[in-house]
């Protein structure tokens, strides 16, 4: 049986892309069952309709609130049979009754190195800050905002004279390699969320993972 991908995206859509064309190569046992997002007009959802993917766009307009929101989309979610909930650049805050429903089943990828710089705005954050370096996180999703255990992270060095765009967009491919990465560990089973812990090929991990420059994930000192 395929490993079911539903890919949860509010923007452009390039971490789906991303996984598409890893899956094209060869490189991700999966599929992506379907395509789900707040933003009917987005990349992400244009991006499944031209590869012919199953999608849903529901505005949040459209209901009375957010818990009914969640409750519609996530219902379409449950439809395809996920084994793994990706929230690949989605905007929008989950409810806790649906991230229960879905516990364990639920990755997030965010651009910043947990704990530091929850939320929004992370790249601006980062350099007013003046962090030394900077970087992305896949985490799972639990309802606190951004507080999920992370399995791994990307770094780059934050250089002189960056911007946030330009911090973002030297970020950019680290992020898809991390979350391509993470995935695939997922879906082999190397990686299993147990008692609120990610285990890595049976062992538990006291520290995240890190994405490597052969965009392959490694275990440093975190390893217990």
């Amino acid at each position: 049986m395929p490993f079911n991908l539903a890919v949860l995206a509010s923007g452009r859509g390039t971490n789906l892309q991303a996984l598409l064309d890893a899956i094209a190569a060869g490189a991700l046992p999966a599929r992506v069952a379907g395509v789900f997002s707040d933003k009917p007009a987005c990349g992400a959802i244009a991006i499944a309709r031209e590869n012919g993917l199953h999608h849903v766009a529901l505005r949040p307009r459209d209901f009375a609130d957010r818990a009914a929101h969640d409750d519609a989309l996530f219902s379409a979610v449950a439809d395809v049979q996920p084994d793994l909930i990706v929230c690949a650049g989605y905007l929008r805050i989950i409810t806790e009754a649906t991230v229960r429903r879905f516990e364990d089943r639920m990755i997030n990828l965010h651009p910043s190195l947990l704990p530091r710089h929850k939320g929004l705005d992370t790249h601006a954050a980062a350099l007013a800050a003046g962090d030394a370096e900077h970087g992305a996180s896949v985490h799972a999703v639990v309802p606190a905002l951004d507080d999920g255990p992370v399995l791994a992270q990307a770094r780059i060095p934050v250089l002189a004279g960056d911007t946030p765009d330009a911090l973002a967009g030297r970020l950019r491919p680290r992020e898809h390699a991390l979350l391509v990465a993470c995935v695939d560990a997922i879906a082999r089973g190397r990686a299993r969320l147990r008692d609120g812990r990610w285990a890595f090929d049976g062992r538990a991990l006291a520290a995240p993972l890190h994405l490597g420059d052969d965009d392959a994930l490694h275990a440093g000192a975190g390893h217990a």
